[in-house]
């Protein structure tokens, strides 16, 4: 086994596999410590405590100290939240507030992260860099990241995607499917690979968050599988694929959309897939495929949603009917 080489700074450092790759996370900042263990207790990683082989992702993160210079005449694009990517189609660097994210390929795929200060109580920026370090790194593996929900429609055992941005009703539309008795992959993130020829959905963040409506911006989170009782499953492949919105009206509609009009929602959904050149041609095929393979829907989501057992009704009665 290769021995990794550390520095004499104390350090928290711990190994979690996903999908058959190995991950080696540590951080020279106790606080950022205890703050990355949350977030990976709340994301679909499995603690390793003795792994027989070097890792495949090696993530760092800093805490006060001077980041990298990012080198002049590299490709720029602007992302949500007003961060800023730059890439030459092998290293990508992440700009975001006051943090920096650096990705280096080879073998492992190093990640590092800077961060000027521990991230205050309620401050979703550490939860945000982690998440892209993780998905980043898992990308140059064939697993690409996709903001979507995921359950299993229980007699076809298909998989159904509920893509769509904040606020769309995923987190929702989820939960309405799991109480209604459907497995469930995520509410919000996903990592899709394709494998001898076949999309594959696993889920990324285990816990669910949902809008009280009580405070702007607080969101209540929870396990469904400890909370609810329900299945959550490892991965499943889509066979329904929903591009949903809110409409704000009483009834939902389903429109049927071609492959064509699915794949450019896809992309619009998927801007890593454009950004991140250095894989976008992997993360396209994907994408293509995936149109392929799932009948594809855009949602108009009613609030008749939110009435009991309407929506696997919807979707059993009407999208796997047409499918």
């Amino acid at each position: 086994m290769q021995v990794i080489q550390v520095s004499d700074r104390p350090a928290s450092q711990a190994f979690y596999s996903v999908a058959g790759r190995l991950l080696f996370i540590e951080s020279t900042n106790l606080e950022v410590r205890n703050l990355i263990e949350q977030l990976c207790a709340g994301w679909q990683l499995t603690s390793v405590s003795f792994p027989d082989r070097s890792p495949d992702i090696q993530i760092n993160f800093f805490c006060g100290e001077q980041p990298e210079e990012i080198p002049r005449n590299l490709n720029c694009f602007e992302i949500a939240d007003g961060g800023k990517c730059y890439t030459d189609g092998t290293d990508v660097y992440l700009v975001l507030r006051d943090s920096l994210v650096r990705l280096e390929g080879g073998s492992p795929v190093k990640v590092n992260v800077w961060l000027s200060q521990p991230p205050g109580a309620g401050d979703p920026l550490l939860a945000r860099v982690a998440s892209f370090a993780v998905c980043a790194a898992l990308r140059r593996f064939g697993l690409f990241d996709i903001h979507s929900a995921g359950v299993v429609e229980p007699q076809s055992e298909r998989g159904v995607l509920i893509v769509g941005p904040s606020g769309s009703g995923k987190s929702t539309l989820a939960l309405q499917l799991v109480t209604s008795g459907w497995p469930y992959l995520s509410d919000d993130e996903l990592l899709l690979s394709l494998v001898d020829g076949v999309v594959e959905a696993r889920g990324f963040r285990s816990f669910f968050a949902l809008s009280t409506g009580e405070q702007v911006g607080f969101k209540h989170c929870f396990e469904p599988r400890t909370v609810l009782g329900s299945e959550r499953r490892v991965q499943a492949a889509p066979g329904l694929l929903l591009l949903a919105s809110l409409s704000g009206e009483q009834k939902s509609r389903l429109n049927k959309l071609t492959q064509a009009e699915a794949m450019t929602r896809l992309i619009r959904a998927c801007p890593w897939a454009t950004y991140d050149t250095g894989i976008a041609g992997a993360n396209l095929a994907v994408l293509s495929a995936l149109a392929r393979q799932a009948s594809c829907f855009d949602l108009s989501a009613g609030r008749d949603l939110l009435e009991p057992g309407f929506a696997a009704g919807l979707l059993v009665n009407e999208a796997f009917t047409s499918a």
